[in-house]
């Protein structure tokens, strides 16, 4: 068994020795083909994430009506929170919201803190929704309240970026399948060209009692070093990409709502995806270029 796996190896390496040119011309497209899927990934990936933050903190405002009473605010959050598709409910008193106010606005803001003593904000119960796509619903419910004077939320922003993302993600999908049928091609072809060189080779073995199993071997390990070749290259650049990159949005988006994924695990996990990808890119090529030659 040791004997017959050693000479599948010895053979499969032989023959990309021998057909160079073609070998370099399908490690090249799955070179091309992964550094393309990768980028693709890291900044879908991190766009999800983001999404995903950006998701999570979607809240609804629900301004009190001004005329309520202690009394009123408390039937009202009472109302809230029978809703079925409520996760949290917070109070923030107008004082808090005018302090806020003045805080966003930097320098701006303090020409509001002329009225601190006759403030004219609502006082506002902070929702958030169990599921963020029942945000909307959530609100349509709150409006109905009785003392909810309106409802505030910014769903409609967070929808536009989901919208892109998904068709970025759409679009990106159908080039990198095509890329990969690409690169699939060209190690059949690679394959292709190896059989017909060593066809007299191989009907002589299957003449002698040799199993298509048998012969199959050093053309799949063949298609498996193309592929895993191919992606070295990606899987090296996406690293020292991302390294740089991550150092440098750390710094930069500090205490911004925009977080990229933390460098480990995702490269080990990008990683892992290219190179899985390669391999099934060279097998895949590989069988299907000796299955039609076999079945002949």
């Amino acid at each position: 068994m040791i004997n017959t796996l050693g000479r599948h190896f010895r053979e499969s390496l032989k023959s990309l020795a021998r057909n160079a040119w073609m070998t370099f011309a399908s490690i090249s497209a799955v070179t091309v083909t992964l550094i393309l899927v990768g980028t693709f990934l890291v900044i879908m990936m991190n766009l999800n994430h983001v999404a995903s933050n950006l998701e999570k903190d979607v809240e609804i405002r629900v301004l009190i009506d001004v005329t309520a009473d202690e009394q009123a605010q408390t039937a009202l959050k009472s109302e809230i929170e029978k809703i079925a598709e409520v996760d949290s409910i917070v109070f923030s008193p107008k004082e808090d919201e005018l302090n806020n106010l003045v805080e966003s606005l930097g320098e701006e803001g303090k020409s509001f803190e002329l009225f601190e003593q006759n403030n004219p904000l609502n006082d506002v119960f902070v929702v958030k929704a169990k599921d963020p796509k029942d945000t909307n619903t959530v609100a349509e419910k709150i409006e109905k309240l009785e003392n909810a004077s309106k409802v505030r939320y910014g769903q409609e922003q967070v929808e536009k970026l989901f919208q892109g993302i998904s068709v970025a993600r759409n679009i990106g999908l159908g080039l990198i399948i095509g890329l990969i049928f690409t690169a699939m091609f060209l190690i059949s072809n690679t394959i292709k060209i190896t059989i017909i060189a060593r066809k007299r080779e191989i009907e002589i073995m299957r003449l002698v009692g040799a199993t298509n199993g048998f012969i199959r071997w050093p053309f799949f390990l063949e298609g498996l070093f193309l592929g895993v070749l191919g992606a070295v290259v990606p899987i090296t650049l996406i690293v020292i990409a991302y390294q740089s990159i991550y150092s440098l949005a750390s710094e930069k988006l500090q205490g911004s709502f925009i977080e990229l994924l933390p460098f480990s695990p995702f490269v080990f996990q990008i990683s892992a995806i290219l190179l899985l990808i390669g391999a099934v890119i060279g097998i895949w090529g590989s069988l299907m270029s000796v299955r039609k030659f076999l079945k002949a």
